[in-house]
């Protein structure tokens, strides 16, 4: 699903890791904003753990539509992410969806053997009829490969302040079926107004694309905080109807 889900994760991207962020156990919350003309209302709301551990990082993503929402699209996913310390590249990436009734699970081991990364995914589907369907896909890139979880923290890692605005990157991205092309390009520093104050931000635009240059989903924006820990302060894509829009909320 790349409408609530994708708005959310994608908190994507990837270039070079510049200037490292200090990770440390921590969670970090956003609310999820429905918006169509006048009409402004929280749809669903996520939180986002990592934990440390001596040789790797887990981070743990939960998202879930709100009561009035699952009258339309009832949403409870979880995505895993196992990363490596050194430069927040994944080595283990799972995903639970529960979505419209249907249930996904999709579990991606990853490898490395130089500049090539390799995905072995097992992928199981559930539809609303109960029929259940199994296979095991061999996912291939060259150079650095990220999941819908580890771009979260591999974003943070970069020092946008050395950008020029239109600078433009492109890197992989391991999807339980598929690999795609992820680009980013950092478009400045803007200030954003949220919940009554203004935050400078580092602004970027992300765009999914397959190996043939197709688009495989609509366009995402990112305000990033200009400070040290650089968290995404907001997300915004666009549905079929209106628009989704991620604010976060506080940490703990």
């Amino acid at each position: 699903m790349k409408t609530l889900f994708i708005s959310l994760l994608i908190l994507l991207s990837a270039l070079i890791p510049a200037s490292a962020v200090d990770f440390t156990d921590e969670t970090l919350n956003y609310k999820v904003m429905f918006k169509w003309g006048i009409v402004q209302k929280q749809a669903g709301r996520a939180t986002l753990r990592l934990a440390a551990a001596p040789d790797h990082f887990q981070a743990t993503l939960y998202a879930r539509s709100e009561p009035w929402a699952d009258h339309f699209y009832m949403l409870r996913d979880t995505l895993i992410s196992v990363m490596d310390r050194n430069d927040m590249l994944p080595r283990r990436y799972e995903r639970i969806a529960h979505e419209d009734g249907r249930f996904d699970h999709d579990v991606i081991h990853i490898s490395r053997s130089g500049d090539l990364f390799t995905g072995t995914s097992h992928r199981m589907r559930r539809k609303k009829k109960g029929d259940i369907s199994r296979s095991e896909i061999t996912l291939k890139a060259e150079g650095p490969t990220v999941d819908l979880v580890s771009v979260f923290y591999y974003l943070r890692m970069l020092d946008f302040a050395a950008m020029q605005p239109g600078y433009t990157k492109t890197l992989n991205i391991f999807s339980g079926k598929r690999k795609e092309l992820l680009t980013i390009r950092y478009v400045g520093k803007e200030n954003l107004k949220l919940d009554g104050r203004t935050y400078p931000t580092y602004r970027i635009s992300f765009t999914f694309t397959d190996e043939k240059s197709s688009k495989t989903s609509d366009d995402i924006d990112t305000w990033i905080s200009t400070a040290a820990d650089h968290i995404p302060l907001k997300l915004e894509g666009k549905l079929k109807v209106g628009k989704i829009r991620c604010l976060y909320t506080g940490s703990n």
